[in-house]
């Protein structure tokens, strides 16, 4: 058998619960990022490319194939 949700039963656990309910912040929701067009797959290919160009791209840390190909599809005017 399922128990009851628990009361406040004494005037400091109301007094808790009514501050807690004035003061707590509520969720606001966040807006989902727009997604622009991907294609329907990727492939795996193997590029030379000089040393400076990927430091470069390798400097901001992970996610450096995913900046070259947007470059990549910019310089293509692709996106």
């Amino acid at each position: 058998m399922a128990r009851p949700p628990r009361r406040h039963t004494t005037a400091i656990e109301q007094a808790e619960a009514l501050f807690k309910s004035a003061t707590t912040k509520p969720a606001e929701e966040t807006p989902r990022p727009v997604r622009t067009a991907m294609p329907v797959g990727k492939e795996t290919v193997s590029v030379r490319l000089d040393r400076d160009v990927l430091e470069h791209f390798q400097d901001d840390g992970p996610g450096w194939q995913d900046r070259i190909n947007a470059a990549l599809r910019k310089a293509a005017g692709l996106s």
